[in-house]
């Protein structure tokens, strides 16, 4: 437990200027509100802001940000005022605390709601100062690790999965490396307890018989700089757990397969160095060209600066080394605490505040969504992704997600460049825009005035920001569609009864359909959320009191009709003609999470399949026949899906017996099995397993590449 004198001295080290009476006094205040306040883990309730504070000075931030931390909770959970803080703490503290405090405030809301609203809230605060950010993630990282003694399970998933979705990511984005890596960790112990122990016994395994590979790599890398007549600090250091799980499921390889488990980091003086470096080692070694990334000259969002190399090194293979300057790795270590200059004045200033332009895009994917779980899912995509790096027709470095496509970079460009995008051109050839971005590339977006977004971009476009835009104007667009579908249906059916319809009438009953507006009303009946006829029924009563009973019955059968012969998974499905009978294509077996596409067929309705399946090839003659489909995210049937997996396993006495024990401990159930190859080396098996969606089968097929049983395992 860090004490209050040790934290005067932290601060004292590095900011001559501190106020240490206000220090003090914020210590002795917030210990008498909290009283006799206990944690779950049963400590005093103080102990808690004073360890923020204390993560809070091993970041080298400002005094006022640790005067905050030490109130962060106070005017939440005790009977101390925001006017009270104001007085006696100042304007700027008391701003400070009551961001921090409105993010608390929404986490009594329903858990799905809590995530989305806690997110908006909190770009909108760190928006205005992003010490608000620093504070609350210190507040988060304690609260992780003591999370074990939250005795709710339930309770415990949750704060993890929040801190995974939300707040590692932030962290990540304002360069504080080591709490990310720390939260993630953290998270990942709670919502994926199996696979870390998986992992962790491996890396023990690999730890233990590899002290001596690390350190004879250390001494190779010191001889061949040396030997150059360079000076340089090398060390090696191991990746964490969640790191690598995450590599297994984004490269789609075993735990053997790794070459960067463990990182070997040198550091020089100046930038010269790390190019001279650079040469040196790659005329040492064999470089992997695809492994090699220069953030120096093009510098992370973040601003974390480095150069990656992976070099071939006899006798041990594949080897990751990052080069970078002394105060690069103390820029990569602290992030944006690095740039706080502390000077004889009031305030500190920080340096290079268009670092954060990123909060900006954020920001007007906010105004673009249509719901706080949409802009989270949007916003998930701006921070989860490696990035690419092109350049404008001008020179203009556009820094977007791994996978971005031209319309993203338009988008990323201005918004109605975006919404104008008419085609593009890469490295000066005309491409479609569904074209994958590389590093390097330059990009001219061709904009037409005529040309608006079209549907299909939403199916390849991978930023927030470009999602945001084409779903607000297919919602815009679909509106206009429903409206007018809606009259036309409303007049139709007035023409069949012999009604003299008039809005006028309409508007005079508009209370009685809640609702407020005629639009609304025509939107409804396009949606067919409303009757037409039964629209027209509350609206001209005296036509209908002759057959209203009749009608009324009929109907009735009808509605209950269409109710029974609508499927569970049509209504997981968006896209589909209404009522069709629809199928799940054996050829392809697609399953939630997928990208899909829906082939007309006789006879038959809509047969699903992936959009990668080779039978659809049969209807490019046809294209009318494929509808564009996806699955309904918030849907849920509780259907389970089957999913083929083909599996490689060593030939040997008790191997199959292990594997389907496995897979019984992890949960999967095993629908079919089928061997279709034996040597005597290997066994070829098809597995067929009942899953929900694409994550969960991500999460079996990770967590098979984690085990010792399988030498390959992939999706059939």
């Amino acid at each position: 437990m860090i004490r209050q004198f040790e934290i005067i001295e932290k601060i004292k080290s590095y900011d001559a200027y501190a106020n240490e009476d206000l220090l003090n006094k914020a210590y002795v205040f917030s210990m008498k509100a909290h009283g006799s306040q206990k944690r779950a883990s049963g400590d005093p309730y103080f102990l808690h802001p004073l360890e923020v504070a204390g993560i809070l000075t091993d970041l080298k931030l400002d005094w006022r940000t640790i005067v905050t931390a030490l109130l962060h909770d106070t005017v939440e959970d005790t009977v101390a005022t925001l006017e009270e803080i104001e007085k006696l703490f100042g304007e700027d503290i008391a701003d400070l605390v009551d961001g921090v405090t409105k993010l608390s405030k929404i986490e009594q809301q329903s858990v799905k709601k809590t995530q989305a609203e806690n997110f908006r809230k909190f770009l909108l605060a760190m928006s205005k100062d992003i010490r608000v950010l620093l504070v609350k993630l210190a507040d988060r990282l304690h609260n992780m690790r003591t999370l074990h003694h939250i005795k709710s399970e339930e309770k415990r998933l949750r704060i993890a999965k929040e801190t995974m979705d939300i707040f590692a990511p932030l962290a990540g984005r304002i360069g504080l490396q080591n709490m990310r890596n720390e939260l993630e960790s953290l998270s990942f112990s709670f919502t994926h307890p199996k696979e870390l122990s998986t992992i962790q016994s491996r890396l023990n395994f690999l730890q233990d018989e590899g002290k001596e590979v690390v350190q004879g790599i250390i001494e190779t890398l010191k001889k061949t700089v040396t030997d150059a007549g360079v000076k340089a600090e090398i060390s090696g250091r191991q990746k964490n757990p969640y790191s690598i799980w995450k590599k297994i499921q984004i490269k789609n390889i075993p735990f053997e397969s790794l070459s960067d488990i463990i990182a070997f980091r040198i550091l020089v003086p100046n930038i010269d160095e790390c190019y001279k470096i650079l040469g040196i080692i790659h005329n040492a070694y064999a470089a992997v060209s695809s492994r090699f990334k220069d953030y120096i000259s093009t510098p992370k969002p973040n601003n974390y600066k480095s150069i990656h190399t992976t070099v071939l090194i006899p006798p041990y293979q594949r080897v990751e080394v990052q080069i970078r300057t002394s105060e690069m790795h103390r820029e990569a270590e602290l992030g944006v605490a690095a740039h706080w200059v502390y000077k004889e004045v009031d305030k500190p200033t920080q340096k290079d505040a268009s670092r954060y332009e990123w909060i900006r895009s954020l920001l007007d994917i906010l105004d673009q969504a249509e719901d706080p779980d949409q802009f989270l899912e949007h916003t998930k995509m701006e921070m989860f992704r490696d990035e690419v790096f092109c350049f404008s027709p001008n020179g203009d470095i556009v820094t977007l997600p791994k996978g971005s496509s031209p319309v993203d970079f338009a988008y990323a460009v201005h918004s109605d460049v975006g919404n104008q995008c008419a085609g593009s051109k890469i490295n000066g050839k005309l491409m479609p825009l569904r074209t994958k971005l590389h590093n390097g590339d330059q990009v001219e977006i061709l904009t037409s005035p005529h040309h608006e977004p079209s549907p299909t971009w939403d199916r390849f476009v991978i930023t927030g920001k470009a999602h945001a835009h084409i779903r607000r104007f297919i919602r815009n667009k679909e509106k206009v569609q429903y409206r007018n579908l809606g009259h036309a249906m409303l007049l139709k059916k007035a023409r069949k009864f012999k009604i003299l319809f008039k809005e006028k009438d309409l508007k005079a009953h508009l209370s009685s359909f809640k609702v407020t507006t005629l639009e609304e009303i025509y939107i409804l009946i396009g949606k067919a959320a409303k009757c037409a006829q039964k629209v027209l029924e509350s609206v001209y009563p005296e036509t209908f009191n002759i057959e209203k009973r009749k009608t009324t019955k009929n109907l009735s059968t009808l509605s209950s009709v269409h109710k029974n012969t609508k499927t569970n998974d049509e209504s997981i499905i968006n896209g589909l003609i209404t009522r069709m009978a629809i199928h799940f294509a054996k050829c392809c077996y697609p399953i939630p999470g997928d990208t899909i596409s829906g082939a007309i067929s006789t006879g038959k309705g809509v047969v699903i399949h992936r959009e990668s399946c080779k039978t659809l090839e049969q209807f490019s003659d046809n294209p009318e026949k494929v509808l564009d489909l996806d699955w309904d995210q918030k849907a849920k049937n509780g259907k389970v899906y089957l999913a083929h997996l083909h599996i490689i396993i060593e030939n040997s006495p008790g191997k199959l017996g292990a594997l389907t024990t496995f897979m019984g401990g992890s949960g999967a159930n095993i629908s079919n099995l089928h061997m279709l190859s034996r040597s005597s080396d290997f066994v070829d098996i098809h597995m067929d397993i009942d899953v929900a969606n694409t994550q969960e089968l991500e999460s079996i097929v990770a967590l098979l590449r984690t085990t010792k049983l399988v030498s390959e395992v992939s999706r059939a």
